[in-house]
């Protein structure tokens, strides 16, 4: 049987390649006869276009589609990205939130027969709250006065436990599900929430600095006590982010960097060796520091502005180099990207026959029956 030539409109070549993140360039070395393709001159194969499918993670059938669908986001987009666009959502993007949220589904049936009730944490603020009075009643309710973390990954894993702890779902990850081809881009997104009165879901970007991470973490817990869904960047130095992004970061900032503590702690001039001291001490980025000494009045909006443009690029460039691995023991970091108390629960539940082995190995991103096993060992399962 000879080769199957299929049609495809070249818009939604172009559509899929956006997608997937690809420029044109990029796009035309990775499938050497896209340029063909898209300008009519040859049909790919049903085999090549599968191919083409897979490589730009396209469901097939909608390449077949007579002009590029639709696929808005399914929670509310709270980004600024004013240097960059906010632009089709990729495929990694969308992915992720719709593994977070079959997830997210899991964990909530998952709860309710185990006798859950909604949790009071959910909706227990409000944007009418002043942002310094919900973050102090939020940082006490986390206990972190009681905090020291010696290091920014201490840190994110200190503030992650105290979240769950709450009965909220925490997954730090840099890359899609389990496939470190996959990696997401900060400069899309740094964080989401998906909202729920059983089982909300944080989710941060993993491939983000560790500093950044945790004011992430802050932002998207802020977002939980509204009790609202949100896609966020946590952009510190927009003046037209939408109110409820500007609540959660100024929220955040007081639960990570209580703003009398800063005024005592920080001293003229405020120079870089200051910054990155003071980032240490609170266990927060630089770009954290700057947004508290204006709002503490060491600096004026005016110079603010070009100092923010200047750390958050050098911040971008750190990004690059910490995001540029996404390895390391597996039974360490495979439970931070699901969440501890998500990959627990479908560990037990595993056990206790109540979940099919099929699907646990499928939530918890396992393959084998050994790693299902080891992760239950790290986890102390028994």
């Amino acid at each position: 049987m000879g080769a199957v030539y299929v049609d495809v409109a070249p818009e939604v070549l172009r559509w899929a390649t956006r997608r997937a993140g690809w420029d044109e360039s990029t796009a035309f070395k990775k499938v050497d006869k896209l340029k063909y393709w898209v300008t009519g001159e040859r049909r790919p194969t049903f085999n090549q276009l599968q191919e083409f499918a897979q490589a730009t993670h396209t469901p097939l059938g909608m390449l077949f589609l007579p002009e590029p669908p639709v696929e808005p986001l399914p929670i509310p987009d709270m980004r600024t990205m004013r240097d960059v666009g906010i632009h089709t959502p990729s495929a990694d993007l969308l992915d992720t939130i719709y593994l977070c949220q079959r997830r997210q589904d899991w964990y909530r049936d998952y709860a309710l027969d185990a006798g859950a009730e909604p949790l009071d944490l959910v909706e227990s603020e409000s944007l009418s709250t002043d942002p310094a009075v919900a973050g102090a009643r939020l940082r006490a309710l986390l206990g972190l006065e009681q905090r020291r973390a010696s290091s920014w990954q201490e840190a994110r894993r200190d503030l992650a436990d105290r979240i769950e702890g709450l009965g909220v779902l925490v997954m730090v990850s840099g890359i899609v599900g389990g496939d470190t081809h996959r990696k997401l881009d900060p400069q899309e997104f740094r964080g989401f929430t998906l909202a729920d009165d059983v089982a909300p879901l944080i989710f941060v970007n993993g491939a983000d600095t560790q500093s950044a991470q945790v004011f992430t973490l802050a932002h998207e817990f802020a977002h939980v006590t509204l009790g609202h869904s949100a896609l966020s960047d946590t952009a510190l130095g927009e003046r037209e982010a939408k109110r409820e992004e500007r609540w959660c970061n100024a929220v955040a900032a007081e639960v990570l960097v209580p703003l009398e503590a800063f005024k005592a702690r920080c001293q003229d001039p405020l120079d870089e060796a200051a910054l990155e001291r003071l980032a240490r001490e609170f266990k927060v980025s630089t770009l954290v520091v700057l947004a508290r000494a204006r709002e503490a009045g060491f600096i004026t909006w005016e110079e603010f502005g070009p100092r923010y443009e200047a750390e958050l690029k050098r911040v971008r460039g750190l990004a690059r180099q910490e995001g540029g691995s996404h390895g390391g023991d597996y039974y360490k970091v495979q439970p931070l990207r699901i969440g501890r108390e998500f990959a627990r629960a479908v560990i037990s539940s595993a056990m206790e026959g109540t979940t099919t082995y099929r699907d646990a190995y499928r939530l918890l991103g396992a393959k084998t029956h050994s790693t299902f096993e080891g992760l239950a060992e790290a986890l102390k399962v028994a």
